[in-house]
């Protein structure tokens, strides 16, 4: 997806239920249903992984990183992000 994207989503306040995959051969989000699978190219060691989603999930919302939050699947592969 390219930045913006998903701009509907970026509401404050709102929650966003994601699907990680770390180690993926490349970058990506694509929708599935209400939730969004998130392909990350990075390790998940030491929240690598998790910093990396977030800097996607933020490029694709159109925000900046410092506006969403994971509030919910640190070391879980089932993530819930919260636009701040």
């Amino acid at each position: 997806m390219q930045k913006g994207e998903l701009s509907d989503l970026a509401v404050p306040g709102a929650l966003i239920a994601c699907r990680v995959t770390p180690k993926a051969a490349r970058n990506a989000i694509t929708r599935d249903g209400d939730t969004l699978r998130v392909y990350v190219t990075t390790v998940p060691e030491g929240g690598k992984a998790n910093a990396a989603v977030q800097k996607l999930l933020a490029k694709a919302l159109g925000l900046p990183k410092s506006r969403v939050t994971l509030v919910r699947g640190e070391t879980a592969r089932d993530k819930q992000f919260r636009i701040d």
